[in-house]
C-alpha cells in the first residue's frame, strides 16, 4: 500500500508510474488526497475538542480546591456534554481514516524507474537471453503430458476423477521426482543463507491483505467461507506475515526465509492448449524465498535472489532467459519483477517458472513491518520474494528437454535426490 505522505510529496511521479502500468484509476490519487484532507480536518477538530476538555477539567479542579463548587458543577456539565460530542467525533475520524485506506488498497505499487511502460507480455524486456544452442530432441519427441502417460508418472485423468482438472496425481518416479526437486531447492536455499520454515496453508483475511492478495486477487483465491480462511496461492503470504506488526533492529536486517508449500490458485478463465498438462494447475508445489531488507540494500538483495534462481536452472541443465517485466505485466504489489522462463523444446515455446520481485515498502506499509534505524526512529523495511522454484513447468521442461530414445535423463545435480538417473 502506498503511503499518503509519499503520494502528496510525489504526486506527479506517482501518476507517471501508475500510467506505466496502464492503471485505469488514476483519479483515485486525487481522491485519496481529498479524503486525507478531510481526515486531517476531522482529526484537528477532535484534537481541539480534547484540548478544550482537558483545560476545562483542570479548571474544575482549580475551582473545587478554591471552594467554588457551584461554578465547578456548571463547567462539569459542559465537559460531560463535550465528551458525548467527542465520541461522535472519534467515530467520524475513524470512519474517515478507514475511507482513506479503502481507496489506498485498490491502488497498485509504483514501478521502479527501470520499468518500461508496456501493456502485455510481449513488451517485457529481455534482461538476459539464452545464448547456447537449443536442446536437440530425438525423432518422435513428445510433449510432457504424453511422456507422463508413456512412463506412467503423472495421471491427469485420475486427478480429474478425484478432484477436477488441474489437480494431477504423481505416481512412482514422478512422485519421487517431485520430492527430489523440493529437497534440492530447499537445500540450495538453506545453503544460500535462507532459514527454512513450515507454515500454514490457510491464512486469515488480515494476512492476505497484508501481502496484497486481497482485494486484488480475491476471485483467484480458494476461500473457506465457513471459517473465513484462504488457501494460500504462494508461501510468500504466510512467510512474509511472520513479520506483520514487527519492529526489527537495523542490525537484524536482512531476514532471509524459505519454505516449501503446495499452492492453490483458481486460475479462473484459463482455458486452451497453452494450459495443457502441467502448464497451469490449480494445485502445485513450490519453494519460495523471502527477504526483509534495508531499503538501501534491497536491490542488491534482489540481484542476489536472481542469481540464486539462475544457479538452480543451470544445475538442472535447462535453457532459460530472464525478463524484466513491463508496467502492464507486473503484479499489483511489485515495484520491479524479473521473470524466468525455461524453453520447452517439445512445445516450442518459453514457459514461466519463477517471478522474483522487490515490493519496496508496499507490503511492509500494510504489514506495519518496520525497523529501528541508527537515529532510533522506525521506518518501513523492504520486502522481496521469489519462486525458487515452482515445480510444474520445471518438471514439464525436464521431461521434454531431457528425453532420449531410452528414457528421460535426470540431471547430474538431481541424481543424489532422486536415487535414479533415468525414467524409463
Amino acid at each position: 500500500m502506498l503511503q499518503v505522505n509519499y503520494i502528496r510529496a510525489n504526486r506527479e511521479a506517482v501518476i507517471a508510474g501508475l500510467q506505466k502500468r496502464h492503471f485505469e484509476g488514476i483519479e483515485l490519487i486525487d481522491t485519496v488526497l481529498r479524503l486525507d484532507d478531510e481526515r486531517k480536518a476531522m482529526q484537528n477538530q477532535l484534537d481541539n475538542a480534547l484540548a478544550q476538555v482537558n483545560r476545562a477539567s483542570k479548571e474544575v479542579g482549580d475551582l473545587m480546591r478554591a471552594g467554588k463548587k457551584a461554578e465547578a458543577e456548571v463547567i462539569k456539565q459542559r465537559v460531560a456534554a463535550q465528551k458525548e460530542s467527542i465520541k461522535t467525533m472519534e467515530q467520524a475520524a475513524e470512519t474517515s481514516a478507514a475511507a482513506v485506506v479503502d481507496v489506498l488498497i485498490t491502488i497498485p505499487n509504483v514501478p521502479h524507474t527501470s520499468v518500461v511502460a508496456g501493456k502485455v507480455a510481449e513488451d517485457n524486456v529481455v534482461a538476459k537471453d539464452w545464448t547456447a544452442p537449443m536442446p536437440v530432441l530425438p525423432e518422435g519427441a513428445l510433449p510432457h503430458w504424453e511422456l507422463a502417460a508413456k512412463y506412467d508418472i503423472i495421471d491427469f485423468e485420475l486427478g480429474n476423477k478425484i478432484t477436477g482438472a488441474g489437480f494431477p496425481v504423481y505416481k512412482g518416479k514422478g512422485a519421487r521426482l517431485q520430492r527430489a526437486l523440493i529437497n534440492f531447492f530447499l537445500d540450495r536455499a538453506t545453503e544460500a543463507g535462507y532459514r527454512e520454515v513450515q507454515v500454514p496453508l490457510l491464512v486469515n483475511e488480515q494476512s492476505a491483505r497484508g501481502t496484497g492478495q486481497l482485494p486484488d486477487k480475491e476471485g483467484q483465491m480458494y476461500h473457506s467461507t465457513v471459517d473465513d480462511l484462504y488457501l494460500i496461492p504462494t508461501a510468500e503470504v504466510p512467510i512474509t506475515n511472520i513479520f506483520r506488526d514487527v519492529i526489527l533492529a537495523e542490525n537484524e536486517l536482512p531476514q532471509r526465509y524459505c519454505g516449501y508449500t503446495p499452492c492453490f490458485r483458481r486460475e479462473a478463465g484459463s482455458y486452451g492448449a497453452h494450459v495443457r498438462g502441467l502448464n497451469r494447475l490449480h494445485q502445485f508445489d513450490k519453494v519460495e524465498i523471502v527477504q526483509v531488507a534495508h531499503p538501501d540494500k534491497s536491490y542488491e538483495a534482489l540481484a542476489g535472489m536472481v542469481a540464486h534462481v539462475e544457479g538452480l536452472l543451470t544445475d538442472l541443465e535447462l535453457p532459460y532467459r530472464v525478463l524484466r517485466l513491463c508496467g502492464g505485466d507486473m503484479g499489483f504489489t511489485s515495484a520491479l519483477t524479473y521473470d524466468f522462463e525455461t524453453y520447452s523444446a517439445a512445445q516450442g515455446r518459453w514457459l514461466e517458472v519463477s517471478s522474483t520481485s522487490n515490493f519496496e515498502t508496499f507490503q511492509s506499509n500494510r504489514l506495519m513491518l518496520r525497523f529501528r534505524n541508527a537515529d532510533k526512529k522506525t521506518q518501513l523495511a523492504h520486502t522481496l520474494n521469489g519462486s525458487a522454484l515452482a515445480l510444474p513447468r520445471i518438471v514439464a521442461t525436464l521431461l521434454e528437454n531431457h528425453q532420449t530414445p531410452d528414457g528421460i535423463r535426470i540431471p547430474k545435480a538431481l541424481i543424489p535426490y532422486t536415487g535414479f538417473d533415468k525414467i524409463d
